[in-house]
């Protein structure tokens, strides 16, 4: 399954494939039209509580993946959605935070790969 993740910040290329932004909040300073984004997918976002307890702590990210991963069982339509497009063709996770290896679009990724930490 070709599922990549990248910031919102870098360019968009075609090898990204189709491109959905999973953060809730469009990010600071980036015109929709430099985005090139085919879908914004505010839902597949952490819940607000759960962003804020992170804080983008890493010491804190095997928790965080565990309770995100339990958010995202509500959404498993979407996600069997993404799955399909991952397995037609590459699919770019699109996000804003600044660590690349401790944020949501990571876990997805895993999850949408079926990879990563399995328990929950």
């Amino acid at each position: 399954m070709a599922v990549r993740t990248k910031r919102v910040y870098e360019p968009a290329e075609a090898a990204d494939g189709y491109r959905v932004l999973i953060d809730r909040l469009w990010p600071r300073g980036v015109p929709k039209e430099e985005a090139r984004l085919d879908e914004w997918a505010r839902e597949l976002a952490p819940s607000r509580e759960l962003r804020l307890w992170f804080g983008h702590e890493p010491e804190k990210f095997d928790a965080f993946r565990r309770r995100y991963r339990a958010e995202l069982t509500s959404h498993e339509a979407k996600l069997s959605e993404l799955r399909r497009r991952g397995r037609r063709g590459a699919l770019t996770l699109v996000y804003a935070a600044r660590d690349v290896e401790h944020n949501d679009a990571v876990v997805l990724a895993e999850l949408l790969r079926g990879t990563g930490d399995m328990e929950g």
